[in-house]
């Protein structure tokens, strides 16, 4: 077929160059020989377009359930806040609901922090996490409801398995480390952080992923090694300001809640160096 193209292509020159009815008749026939070639009857054409129609039906299918584990999350969320007062609310106005809504979240949580402390600090980690790499993804480019839900579902269980519940230990151990009321202990747990804790989460993080990926360990080990001095200095342009509050102001129980707050940011920096890396790679062996 591309021999017929490159064929009428000359000939279609010689009609424009030279203009001859031999020409021209020539190119007549080589087009009706040729068109066979490039009907819509063509199996490979065919092929082709039921490949993209089948793409688009995927990519429809995944937006729709994209979109819909946002709206059914987002709605929950909503939900569990405005009703936490719900067996209080007879005779309530709904200008009472809402305003005594944030007060009474505060309280709920800070009562799960006294009964399950481990579990409270998983839960806000796992959301963290995941909302983080969402975010990365929109970051990259993709579309709000082209997210890859594999991926945000990796780093959500990465962040409720290990994040909340080490944390919440290490914040711990840090203020029996560092057991000082003086204003120097400050900077000294947060150099600490951005040393010690920093490098052990960041690599924690970033070997997880990759063997829930299932990536080979070679490949995980050699990737982290390349990325692991920028992941933590990339740190050190957030955390050194934000740690000047979690350790000189925040409470250790409150801690964690402040720290995943800014974790909506690093986490955005900690996906996007992870997974550059292996599609960087996919791409190289495609």
């Amino acid at each position: 077929m591309e021999g017929q193209i490159d064929e009428l292509q000359q000939q279609g020159g010689m009609i424009i160059n030279g203009g001859s009815p031999t020409s021209t008749s020539s190119t007549q026939q080589l087009g009706l020989a040729g068109g066979g070639g490039l009907s819509s009857s063509d199996p490979l054409m065919q092929a082709t377009e039921g490949e993209k129609r089948a793409e688009e039906i995927t990519t429809m299918v995944d937006r729709t359930i994209n979109a819909s584990i946002v709206l059914a999350a987002g709605t929950f969320a909503v939900t569990k806040l405005l009703t936490v007062d719900h067996d209080y609310w007879h005779g309530w106005t709904l200008f009472e609901i809402v305003r005594y809504a944030p007060l009474h979240n505060w309280n709920a949580y800070e009562e799960a922090l006294k009964t399950n402390p481990v579990l409270a600090k998983m839960m806000i980690s796992g959301i963290v996490y995941s909302l983080g790499d969402w975010i990365a993804q929109c970051y990259e480019g993709k579309p709000l409801f082209d997210f890859d839900r594999a991926r945000m579902f990796r780093s959500g269980l990465v962040g409720f398995a290990l994040h909340g519940s080490l944390s919440h230990y290490y914040y711990h151990f840090c203020e029996a480390l560092f057991p000082f009321q003086d204003w120097w202990a400050v900077p000294v747990k947060v150099a600490f952080d951005q040393t010690a804790w920093s490098a052990l989460w960041n690599s924690v993080y970033f070997v997880v992923l990759g063997f829930l990926r299932l990536e080979s360990p070679v490949t995980i080990f050699s990737e982290l090694r390349a990325t692991f001095w920028p992941m933590l200095t990339a740190g050190w342009k957030l955390w050194p300001f934000a740690h000047l509050i979690t350790y000189g102001v925040i409470p250790v129980e409150q801690r964690l809640l402040w720290v995943d707050c800014v974790e909506l940011v690093w986490v955005t920096i900690l996906s996007t160096y992870s997974n550059e890396k292996s599609e960087a790679r996919n791409n190289n062996s495609e």
